[in-house]
């Protein structure tokens, strides 16, 4: 099995999402106003028509977030998911505002999340680093392995906690054992 490189197959697909773009005729400001009149009143068409005449204008603004924070494919699903809940819930008024904003909100809760996401991995990986550092020190003090119990009391964390850590920790090791092989 040959390896690919993640930001290889991201830029592939972006690629082609973007070649496949070239296919669609985006949306007339004549045309809009009456696909919306036809999506308020529930016509699937006119919402699918809405949705491929506005891809082009959905990348557009999903450019401001491609910074590599968020991969290509992951701003580009969010932003079409937004478009996608914008069309289906259009009643009344400016379209292209509400979708606008619809499609800022969605790519900046995507990337609020990441950087939760990011902070708690590295939270969870300094927790590892200092349980492991206190079970070295402690093991040298007893002179034989702490028990959950008094790590737990050690690191003023309950043993749940720490299986918690360790059961993180073993996970993470499995992972890593089985990508190198």
């Amino acid at each position: 099995m040959e390896y690919r490189d993640e930001t290889v197959e991201q830029e592939d697909f972006y690629q082609m999402y973007l070649d496949d773009l070239q296919e669609i005729v985006p949306c007339t400001e004549p045309e809009r106003e009456i696909l919306l009149s036809k999506a308020a009143r529930g016509d699937e068409s006119a919402k699918k028509r809405l949705v491929e005449g506005h891809l082009k204008m959905v990348l557009e603004l999903a450019a401001d977030y491609m910074d590599g924070a968020l991969s290509p494919g992951d701003v580009i699903q969010e932003a079409n998911m937004a478009l996608l809940a914008a069309v289906d819930g259009y009643r009344e008024g400016d379209f292209l505002q509400s979708m606008k904003e619809r499609i800022r909100n969605s790519l900046e809760k995507a990337l609020e999340d990441q950087r939760r996401e990011q902070t708690a991995g590295e939270e969870a990986a300094a927790r590892a680093n200092v349980l492991q550092e206190v079970s070295r020190v402690m093991a040298e003090e007893l002179e034989r392995e702490a028990t959950v119990e008094e790590l737990a009391e050690r690191m003023k964390m309950t043993p749940e906690e720490i299986r918690d850590i360790m059961k993180m920790t073993m996970d993470a090791v499995a992972v890593v054992s089985r990508d190198v092989k």
